[in-house]
């Protein structure tokens, strides 16, 4: 199929980036949103939700290891796992690469995105879709995470649109209050909190939610390419600040057992614990303590 050769992002009115496209792959108006997967020059294939980039073949790698390596060997012993959106699979594959993990819970609004994702994207997820550990519902995250049983998993993992749109729900403080519920007593949320040079604002404002539930509130940083605009936040929010501040030695046992340690393309032991350290211009946006 034939295009008009590039792609433009829509996700700020005033600054983005574009794409030179070898070819459209698919174009579909789902029930929730429009998505479009096209291959890239550069990129490899990426699709975008709403004309907003979500994934690029080329750096996925980046988010998804920082999104579950972090808080999973922050934890050091989850076994149960919650996974919010993230219907490409990526997620679900770097949690599931845990060997210590018993169950994996991915619950995707929209099953159009796994569709197209199994489709085009078939490197992304690997085999986790056929993982007997795991359990993939095409179905509302807000009312399963309304409805799950106190403490049932450890960790939740949400990997959201921004929140605007079908996204926007999933940083309501009835969203976090249920996330603290179902979550074991050293339980632990992250979730992406855009770029902070140019929406520091959902930094600060989901910060100051989860923070009426969870007693330790902060974020780490990734710099994911296709992410424009510099180091991208991922939220946290802990039952236990001490997962904060666990050793670069231990977090390197932790990953070996767990049998992810030489695996990763971003994610180390050492990087795992610099995240942590923000540059102020984002550390500002947090709740000031005290």
């Amino acid at each position: 199929m034939t295009t008009d050769s590039w792609v433009n992002e829509t996700l700020y009115p005033a600054w983005g980036q574009r794409f030179r496209v070898v070819r459209e792959l698919a174009r579909v108006k789902s029930e929730f949103q429009d998505i479009m997967v096209f291959e890239s020059e550069t990129h490899g294939h990426v699709m975008l939700l709403d004309g907003v980039v979500q994934i690029t073949e080329m750096d996925e790698f980046v988010y998804q290891e920082m999104l579950t390596h972090v808080p999973l060997l922050a934890h050091g012993d989850a076994k149960r796992v919650l996974i919010i959106g993230a219907g490409d699979g990526g997620v679900l594959r770097r949690v599931l690469e845990h060997r210590n993990v018993e169950k994996a819970v991915m619950v995707e609004i929209d099953g159009e995105v796994i569709r197209l994702a199994k489709e085009h994207m078939p490197g992304i997820a690997g085999d986790a879709w056929n993982d007997p550990r795991a359990e993939v519902l095409v179905a509302d995250g807000i009312d399963y995470v309304r409805k799950a049983e106190a403490g049932s998993f450890d960790v939740v993992i949400v990997d959201s649109t921004d929140p605007i749109g079908v996204g926007e729900v999933l940083f309501t403080d009835e969203f976090y209050a249920n996330a603290a519920r179902l979550l074991s007593d050293r339980g632990l949320i992250v979730n992406q909190c855009g770029v902070p040079a140019m929406q520091a604002e959902e930094l600060a404002e989901t910060s100051v939610r989860r923070g009426k539930v969870f007693p330790d509130i902060w974020a780490y940083v990734a710099a994911v390419p296709t992410y424009v605009g510099g180091y991208m936040t991922l939220g946290w929010a802990a039952k236990d600040a001490a997962m904060r501040a666990v050793g670069v030695d231990e977090i390197r046992a932790r990953a070996e057992r767990a049998g992810v340690l030489g695996k990763t393309g971003y994610w180390t032991p050492e990087i795992h614990a610099a995240a942590f350290h923000l540059p102020p211009y984002i550390a500002k946006h947090l709740p000031r303590k005290g």
